[in-house]
């Protein structure tokens, strides 16, 4: 446990100097009943219980006054509370290549499988939007408590050419900052003048930075209002550069779980005469959760996915963080106030 402000620990000073005036207050006590004829009267009227019953009144209230001090000071300690996640952006690949069987029935039933089970088992609390992206990126659902609504988007989803990662981050971060404004078109390079494959589009480029004034970045996985989920194999062919991207969100302090969906030797996919090799890219979503300060998860089968997000659902309830607790310190010095008045009241008709 620490303190935000130690210094003021130095009042603890006041505790053995009350402890000592109360030991003198004793004393002078003793003398005062020195007056009576008989020691034995005295003790006769306060009866056995008495003489160490008047002590804990004035023993709980030092206790009080000490729990404050340390209150004011302003503990801290880790903790692990619910979470703060209000939001969570769902980023779905919807690419050609998400049609691949190398995860059963293929990847994308089995994300949308995945995903709607995550829907069901977050806390109704928790607002949830829904991104989709290939060649470029889309809202498919802004966030909502609607549960309906959310799956209802889900059925909506149709695969389409290329794979725009770092599109689809940077429209999830528009949803949480709707202020931010991106470019995306004008981030999109000039397509090559040899052709490209349909299914693997353009390369990428870095993504657009909005003008914002008196914007400072904070650090990364500080925000904890909302956070943003990516499912994708992570092949990224178009679009804004995903590790740049996610660069952005940090910047931000928004956390990018990845979700890696498909097999690390993938399948060959055919498609209008062409024909490629789709491969789960690891290490593009293991260095875009780095960059966020979140992490990566592997799901090869739809069983691993189911278990991949039922994770995610947990990490989103419940958050170890450093927290200060000074509430409680001063909710127990409360009580034991009251507690030392009540005594005193009960047993002497007076307050201390």
């Amino acid at each position: 446990m620490g303190f935000l402000w130690p210094q003021l620990l130095a009042l603890l000073i006041l505790v053995p100097l009350l402890v000592a005036g109360y030991i003198l207050l004793q004393r002078r006590r003793k003398k005062f009943a020195l007056r009576y004829a008989s020691l034995n009267i005295v003790r006769e009227a306060m009866g056995p219980g008495q003489r160490w019953r008047r002590h804990i009144p004035p023993l709980l209230f030092l206790l009080s006054l000490t729990l404050l001090i340390v209150a004011i000071a302003r503990p801290v300690t880790v903790v692990t509370l619910p979470s703060q996640h209000d939001t969570v952006i769902l980023a779905i690949d919807v690419s050609g290549s998400m049609r691949a069987h190398d995860v059963e029935p293929n990847r994308i039933e089995a994300a949308l499988t995945a995903v709607r089970k995550f829907v069901a088992e977050t806390p109704r609390t928790t607002r949830i939007g829904i991104v989709s992206f290939a060649g470029t990126a889309s809202v498919a659902q802004a966030p909502t408590l609607n549960r309906e609504d959310i799956l209802a988007a889900l059925d909506r989803f149709q695969l389409q050419r290329a794979t725009a990662v770092g599109s689809g981050i940077l429209v999830s971060l528009k949803l949480i900052f709707p202020d931010i404004e991106f470019d995306l078109e004008s981030s999109n390079p000039r397509p090559n003048r040899n052709g490209r494959d349909p299914m693997r589009g353009t390369p990428f480029a870095d993504p657009p930075r909005p003008q914002e004034q008196d914007f400072k970045p904070v650090p990364p996985g500080s925000y904890n209002s909302a956070a943003i989920i990516l499912l994708t194999d992570g092949q990224a062919t178009t679009g804004p550069d995903p590790v740049e991207s996610a660069k952005m969100a940090a910047e931000r302090g928004v956390r990018v779980f990845t979700v890696g969906i498909g097999t690390v030797d993938g399948e060959i996919l055919g498609v209008e005469g062409w024909s490629m090799r789709v491969r789960l890219d690891e290490e593009s979503l293991k260095r875009i959760a780095q960059v966020t300060n979140a992490e990566y998860f592997y799901a090869g089968t739809a069983t691993d996915l189911a278990k991949v997000y039922k994770t995610l659902n947990s990490k989103l309830v419940l958050e170890t963080k450093e927290t200060e607790i000074t509430a409680l310190f001063a909710a127990i010095a409360a009580f034991f106030a009251l507690l030392a008045g009540l005594l005193s009241m009960l047993w002497f008709n007076r307050v201390l």
